[in-house]
């Protein structure tokens, strides 16, 4: 049975569905040759070229979802390749031989948190698109007075340039004289929507933490700039979000599922090597 070209490569690991429907668009991939156009639909058996690079496309049952939870820290770009030589949340993630890392949305440069990775493009798409109210929850704080009437407008709604957009919940952290800290929840993920949201009523937003994407949270003994593969179950926590059908086979071992502390001072170690190799390559630069 056929199938939309975007789809089939985002299922290959080449991006997501909205980055793909772009390359198709630009005249970047060709099918058996000839340029390919927004719409076509392939059998899988195809000779298919990105940017004139073969694509090798797997059947359905011979995929493996693979999913990395990411703790980035402020000062990565959430690109491939930045012109400016900054350091991107690519850059420490580990090697594939076939396919390659998609991002689940994007966090701005002077956001840190929980960010998903994903080989599977068509589940990278799903958990980005709005009509799927996949939850994202943010530890924001903000600079200046905020009262109720704000909060209260900021549940109900207010239109930004790009539409109508809020808050689902709002929840009081705590804080001293102007810095407040707040819990915010929403089910989208346009661009610094959580800024812009808080921006609208005259308020600052100083520092911005993804706390949790769905219902799973951030694991807290994981350390600014590590990675940890997600077991078995948890990815098909976020396929049974998504409505795709579950994995029976993991390459994560059972007994590396728990994030003990040995593991944690691990990853902190292998954080800081690589911070050191690009502080020496920046200053060779």
């Amino acid at each position: 049975m056929s199938e939309k070209l975007q789809k089939v490569l985002a299922r290959a690991g080449k991006g997501s569905r909205r980055e793909l429907e772009t390359f198709i668009s630009a005249g970047r991939i060709t099918v058996n040759g000839k340029v390919a156009y927004l719409g076509d639909r392939v059998e899988g058996n195809e000779q298919i070229k990105i940017d004139g690079h073969l694509v090798s496309i797997k059947a359905k049952e011979d995929d493996l979802c693979r999913i990395l939870m990411y703790n980035k820290p402020e000062g990565e770009m959430c690109t491939r390749k930045d012109p400016e030589g900054r350091p991107t949340v690519f850059d420490r993630l580990p090697p594939l031989q076939d396919g390659r890392w998609v991002a689940v949305g994007r966090l701005d440069i002077n956001t840190s948190g929980m960010l998903l990775f994903t080989t599977d493009g068509e589940l990278a798409s799903r958990l980005m698109h709005p009509s799927q109210k996949v939850e994202r929850e943010y530890a924001v704080r903000v600079f200046g007075e905020v009262n109720e009437a704000m909060l209260q407008t900021l549940r109900a709604g207010v239109k930004l340039e790009d539409g109508p957009a809020k808050f689902q919940k709002i929840t009081y952290k705590g804080g001293e004289g102007r810095n407040h800290w707040f819990h915010v929840v929403l089910s989208e993920g346009r661009n610094r929507e959580v800024r812009r949201l808080w921006e609208s009523q005259e308020v600052q937003v100083s520092r911005l933490i993804r706390v949790r994407y769905g219902d799973m949270e951030m694991k807290r003994q994981l350390p600014l700039g590590g990675w940890t593969e997600l077991p078995l179950k948890d990815v098909n926590y976020y396929r049974k979000l998504v409505n795709l059908p579950l994995e029976t086979q993991s390459k994560v071992k059972v007994d590396e599922k728990a994030m003990d502390n040995a593991k944690s001072r691990r990853i902190r170690r292998s954080v800081k090597k690589h911070q050191t190799r690009q502080q020496a390559l920046r200053r060779r630069k």
